[in-house]
């Protein structure tokens, strides 16, 4: 709880996943995927709950494991790859509330982003409580090499420019800055994203978070790109 308002943190986990198979539980740098999403929610003073959505028996069990609840067995419905996001999350709303469980915040956490700092969650949550009139907040990195102003497209035989640009860059350092909305945090008031179904609203503030971050999980070459980065950050911290 931050200012008296209520926090549940959700993390989403289907038991399916065609770019990875069964990528939510794989041994990620000693520990289950999903494990390192649920440790770290565990690390914020604000998060009231913690619940995973998960339609996979072997999952539910690694979940409960490493301290997360899991109330409920998701629908079938609701976990497929077509399956929208929000209805995932409304759903785990509408079962709390049945039981009389209300909170005042939504956090979905991604587990295919585990890369997030001790101080993430609640740096995240204390920003959006605290900015004015803000009623949703995102996790932003900023974009490097794969910028748009870069980015192309193939059109027949040739290359052309993804985006129509007035003004021709010879540099990176001269593009203007651009950012990824990366899975460390999404945040919304849970009246507003009721009403909307969407983390990105008329006031939506945002989360910078470092170089470092800028990775999820799809398929194995980011699942090694961010397995090399964690034992990085492991050795550091000894």
């Amino acid at each position: 709880m931050y200012k008296n308002k209520k926090i549940l943190a959700i993390i989403p986990a289907r038991g399916g996943s065609k770019g990875l198979p069964r990528k939510n539980i794989l041994q990620l740098a000693g520990k289950p995927l999903i494990a390192w999403t649920i440790e770290n929610a565990k690390q914020s003073k604000y998060i009231d709950k913690i619940i995973v959505s998960t339609d996979d028996s072997e999952i539910m069990e690694i979940s409960k494991k490493y301290g997360a609840e899991v109330p409920f067995k998701r629908p079938d419905d609701l976990a497929t790859d077509k399956a929208p996001s929000s209805g995932v999350i409304l759903h785990a709303i509408d079962f709390l509330e049945k039981q009389n469980d209300y909170y005042d915040y939504i956090c979905l956490l991604e587990p295919t982003s585990p890369l997030r700092k001790e101080s993430d969650l609640d740096s995240a949550i204390k920003k959006l409580i605290d900015t004015n009139n803000a009623d949703s907040l995102v996790s932003l990195g900023e974009v490097h090499l794969e910028h748009p102003d870069i980015i192309k497209k193939i059109e027949g035989d040739f290359i052309k420019p993804y985006l129509e640009v007035k003004t021709q860059i010879t540099q990176r350092q001269q593009l203007n800055k651009a950012y990824f909305p990366y899975g460390v945090a999404y945040i919304c008031k849970i009246d507003v994203y009721k009403e909307t179904k969407t983390f990105y609203n008329t006031n939506t503030a945002y989360y910078e978070i470092e170089r470092w971050q800028n990775y999820e999980i799809d398929d194995k070459w980011d699942f090694y790109c961010i397995e090399a980065i964690l034992k990085e950050k492991i050795k550091e911290r000894k």
